[in-house]
């Protein structure tokens, strides 16, 4: 099982405010797009709920939600009530990887089970005073190496670029 993280993060590590994006970033959201399609995507219950209705679950891949609700139900997705579980529950998956995509506590959880094989990182150019966070972690311990670079244009409010941490 592959299991990587994605995520894009402000330049104070802000990832999003009142449980929501806080950027316009159409080649970022394509690349999400592209990337996560066809795979599994985990994410917490409150990132799943701020997904507009019409999104979800996210259309070309299985969505698994991580919540402490026991009676939580979401059509049509995988309900986990730890991280452990859902984890273990892909593990013998080979064909598809398994991506980490939110919110804040369900990074925090996969940083600190050291479960991340590769992370990738919009890092955009703009601080927005977010009230989620993205956790620190060890550079020294990652290989890094941009993969896309976008201006500040019409289309996107903010310059940024993508970058692939790998597991050293």
């Amino acid at each position: 099982m592959k299991t990587s993280l994605i995520v894009a993060m402000d330049l104070d590590r802000g990832i999003g405010k009142d449980n929501d994006l806080m950027w316009h970033l159409p080649a970022d959201m394509k690349f999400f797009k592209e990337t996560t399609s066809g795979h599994v995507v985990v994410m917490g219950r409150k990132n799943f709920e701020s997904i507009p209705e019409k999104y979800r679950p996210l259309p070309n891949r299985e969505n698994a939600i991580l919540t402490r609700n026991k009676g939580f139900e979401a059509g049509e997705c995988n309900i986990f009530h730890s991280l452990e579980d859902c984890l273990s529950y892909y593990k013998k998956e080979t064909e598809r990887t398994v991506f980490i995509i939110g919110g804040g506590e369900i990074y925090k959880q996969a940083m600190e089970a050291n479960a991340i094989d590769e992370m990738l990182i919009t890092h955009v150019n703009h601080s927005y005073g977010a009230d989620t966070f993205f956790p620190s972690f060890d550079l020294t311990k990652w290989n890094v190496e941009t993969l896309f670079a976008q201006e500040k244009n019409e289309r996107h409010n903010a310059s940024f670029s993508i970058v692939k941490y790998t597991k050293k």
